[in-house]
């Protein structure tokens, strides 16, 4: 049975699900950035997905890149990263980044702590990302 690591939980907030993926917003404010969480039993690497489940997620994560966009803050460059060496559960951070962004040119992991949104911030993202998906 598919079940999310609660570390996605800890870090994260449910936006819905898409047709293969889980959608979440990741709770760091400098960062427009979803995580793609396909529902699939005990997935650690892509190459564990059938091929019409990687279609699937391609087209979710183009998906996720609009919505990142929609999120309102600038994007000069989309980072697209299916790490797991934190939470090996298959997963796929969509992430915009911008020029001078708190950890420009370098990765987001590991740079600092997450700055969470506010309850009215949270609000607004969770619900601009939801209609950039389809999911409101």
């Amino acid at each position: 049975m598919f079940e999310i690591d609660p570390a996605f939980v800890a870090t994260s907030h449910a936006l819905g699900d898409l047709a293969l993926s889980h959608a979440r917003l990741q709770d760091d404010a400098r960062y427009p950035w979803i995580v793609l969480i396909p529902r699939r039993e005990a997935m650690r690497e892509l190459e564990d997905l059938e091929r019409g489940d990687l279609a699937i997620l391609t087209d979710e994560i183009l998906a996720a890149g609009r919505a990142v966009r929609a999120l309102g803050m600038a994007v000069d460059k989309l980072n697209v990263g299916a790490l797991g060496n934190v939470t090996p559960q298959l997963h796929v951070h969509v992430i915009g980044r911008r020029v001078g962004d708190s950890a420009w040119p370098g990765p987001v992991w590991g740079h600092s702590a997450a700055e969470p949104y506010g309850p009215g911030e949270l609000a607004r993202a969770a619900a601009a990302a939801k209609a950039a998906l389809g999911l409101a």
